[in-house]
């Protein structure tokens, strides 16, 4: 039988998250990119798209690149369904 994580609200997440407790059963670990091979990429991006960017990264407290992987995959998993 396949277990699938539990399912909860962005903000139920987050507030149990704050608060320490164990999330993995949240999870869909399938979904992780562990020990997936990697490709390089360069992308010439305009400055003043950059600075939103990193402003919109710094404001959800993560880094330019994890945002962009983000944001890519959302915008995949929406145009693959």
């Amino acid at each position: 039988m396949k277990k699938q994580a539990k399912k909860i609200t962005t903000e139920d997440f987050d507030r149990r998250f704050d608060r320490g407790e164990d999330m993995t059963s949240f999870l869909d670990v399938k979904k992780a990119l562990v020990n997936k091979k990697i490709q390089r990429i360069n992308v010439d991006i305009p400055t003043p798209f950059l600075m939103k960017i990193d402003n919109e990264a710094k404001r959800i407290g993560v880094a330019r690149t994890a945002l962009i992987k983000l944001w890519l995959s959302e915008r995949l998993e929406h145009i693959q369904h």
